[in-house]
This record gives C-alpha cells, structure tokens and sequence, in this order.
C-alpha cells in the first residue's frame, strides 16, 4: 500500500510540475504528461491482471491523475510543435485539432465518471481500464506515430 500511495504522490507532483514546464517546451511536456498517464494506467491495469494488490486509494489517485493531465493537455500542441523534438505526435493532430480536442474531452469525460464513482473494488478497477482503455486507444490510433524501438 505505501508504494502505490508514494507511486501516486510522485505522479501528482509530476503532473503539477509538467504544466509549470510547458511554456517552455511544449513537446517535453506533453511527453511528461503522458508518461505520467502511462504510470498512472499501469498501476490500475497491474490491479486489473492481480499483479498488484488492489488499493482503492491508489486506484482513485491514479485515476486523479488522468483525468488533471486531460484539463488543457490539448493546449500542449501549439502550431509549431509539431517538430523538432523527438515526438510521437503526428501530424493529424494539428490537421484535425477539433477532433484531437474531441478526443481528449471523451478522455475526460471517462475519467470524470470514474471520479464520480470512486474505485472501491476490483471489479471497479477493471471497468476503469476498460473505459480509459478505449479512449486511449481511439486517440493514439489516428494521432500518435509509434516510432520502433
């Protein structure tokens, strides 16, 4: 229990800190926002499979943090970014960016139901991380090159 809550603090404080960061580069810290998420999905899927035990606290923080890192995320591609970093971000984002906005709200707004309700099983884990899963998905499938390696 005290790793997930101390695996959930340091990602909230990542997270807090990856917007302070993004006048300054917005490309490190859009990855920094989402490598919080993927730390984030990793805790609540390793509770799902039972290679972690379930701990409500730190299912529901990390289900927190999903949903802080959609709250202007969108705002982290400004015209311009699209290169010179090493990024994933593919250009149809800035083609399409109302339904790379779209994306992101329906990404909140699947966390925002998970917050409503928190987490309090691990029938409850499992359901999250087939709604965040979904709207992972849909958005990395049209707007995130994955680069080999």
């Amino acid at each position: 229990m005290k790793r997930v809550l101390f695996a959930g603090t340091a990602i909230a404080v990542l997270s807090v800190g990856a917007v302070a960061w993004a006048a300054m580069d917005p490309i490190a810290t859009r990855q920094a926002v989402m490598k919080n998420n993927g730390a984030a999905m990793g805790t609540l899927v390793k509770m799902a499979k039972g290679e972690a035990p379930f701990e409500a606290s730190g299912a529901n923080l990390a289900a927190r943090v999903i949903f802080n890192s959609t709250v202007g995320f969108t705002t982290l591609f400004p015209a311009g970014s699209e290169t010179g970093g090493d990024t994933e971000a593919s250009p149809k984002i800035w083609e399409d960016m109302a339904g790379f906005e779209a994306k992101d709200a329906a990404m909140q707004e699947a966390a925002a139901a998970i917050i409503a309700t928190p987490i309090t099983d691990l029938d409850g884990v499992k359901a999250a991380v087939g709604a965040l899963g979904k709207t992972c998905q849909g958005c990395h499938e049209t707007y995130r090159i994955k680069k080999d390696g």
